[in-house]
């Protein structure tokens, strides 16, 4: 747990789309603000994880939201639900996260006349990177709603990557003096082992992808690169690791994943809790993702000490920087990758070299006790502001 100056208790509510995410990306910030003598809710929709929270001595509520609605009326009682809610509570802040909770929680707040908003976008989500027509649809209606919700003096918007930043400087969705670069969620970089080298000498050599499993994370380049390195007769084991999400328009079909296994080209490893586990077991971790916030499995396995191979996009390449702590390829390019993958396992020390700067890196910058006192100094600054 961080340790940071201490402050006037406040109510403060954190706003996500599942309380996996909660559980996984920010329980630590809410024990913490726990810690110091604030009254934490957390809210999501309903999900499995939410009795975890509440076994932690924090109390989360579900939220009557569905991600996928478009239907205005279901969409409507949803604010109307969050106004409600904040008017009960009283919060001096609200802090949401992903952009149809960011939205959400946002005008609801302006709506209750909420003291401070705090708006944490970990990537441009699909709307944004999707070419699909619903995405394309959507969007002109989803920058507006952004322009309304996130501007005003007492709110800020919290990114994870300078090319986020520079995006929505550009969209003009918020005023450039209420942007706040915060990297990630962070990491507890004391929970990862570093490995003092490659599991072993002997084949096969063993990758893993862990990802929620969507297309954007560049599952189909992962799978044609395995195929691609089947094919040369390498002697390597390929895992992937994650749970498709059918909340998202962009998830991988089971059945998708089934075939993958029968034809044997990967192993499906579902979702995995154990991630230091996990990592501890495998020789090289790959995220071929189309854009990212700041991928939290990718610092993690960096913090591991393991070589890693990921795209030239936003968030992977502020965790990696190419050829001093893991490889860069090109976004949707299978056979680079594939390659990269070849050159680790051909080329060992490189591999050792890279995974020792991966860990070096992230226990200097993501640490999550870095990420948390960077975010409650962003709650203080507004806390301590003048009511708009």
């Amino acid at each position: 747990m961080t340790h940071v100056p201490t402050a006037p208790p406040h109510k403060i509510i954190l706003f996500a789309n599942t309380d996996w995410y909660l559980y996984n990306f920010r329980r630590s910030l809410a024990l913490a603000l726990k810690q110091q003598g604030h009254d934490v809710l957390l809210l999501s929709p309903p999900g499995t994880y939410g009795d975890k929270l509440r076994a932690l001595g924090l109390r989360w509520e579900p939220v009557p939201m569905d991600r996928r609605s478009l239907n205005p009326l279901r969409e409507l009682r949803l604010l109307a639900w969050l106004v409600a809610l904040f008017r009960r509570e009283r919060p001096a802040l609200v802090h949401g996260f992903t952009i149809k909770c960011t939205v959400y929680g946002s005008l609801a707040a302006r709506i209750a006349r909420v003291p401070a908003r705090v708006s944490a976008v970990a990537g441009m989500g699909y709307v944004f990177t999707s070419s699909d027509i619903k995405a394309r649809l959507l969007r002109p209606v989803v920058r507006t709603l952004m322009h309304v919700a996130l501007d005003g003096r007492n709110a800020r918007l919290v990114l994870q990557n300078p090319d986020d930043a520079a995006l929505f400087e550009r969209a003009g969705f918020v005023d450039k003096a209420n942007i706040r670069l915060i990297p990630g969620s962070g990491v507890d970089c004391s929970r990862f082992a570093a490995r003092s080298g490659m599991r072993d000498l002997m084949p096969p050599l063993r990758v893993l992808l862990a990802a929620r499993l969507l297309w954007d994370k560049g599952i189909a380049e992962y799978i044609a690169a395995a195929r691609q390195l089947r094919g040369e007769g390498r002697a390597i084991h390929f895992l992937l690791a994650g749970d498709p999400d059918p909340g998202n328009p962009a998830a991988v079909p089971e059945a998708m994943l089934q075939t993958w296994v029968e034809e044997g080209v990967v192993e499906w490893l579902g979702h995995v809790d154990d991630m230091p586990g996990l990592f501890a077991g495998v020789d090289l971790v790959v995220l071929p993702s189309y854009r990212e916030g700041l991928p939290k499995g990718l610092i993690e396995a960096a913090a591991c000490a393991l070589p890693l191979v990921t795209t030239d996009v936003p968030g992977c390449r502020e965790v990696v920087t190419d050829g001093v702590d893991g490889l860069l390829v090109p976004v949707r390019d299978a056979d680079a990758l594939g390659k990269a993958i070849a050159r680790l396992q051909d080329e060992p020390a490189l591999a050792q070299r890279l995974g020792a700067a991966a860990r070096a890196k992230a226990l200097a910058l993501f640490d999550e006790r870095l990420v948390i006192k960077a975010t409650l100094a962003v709650y203080r600054e507004l806390l301590d502001a003048p009511p708009e």
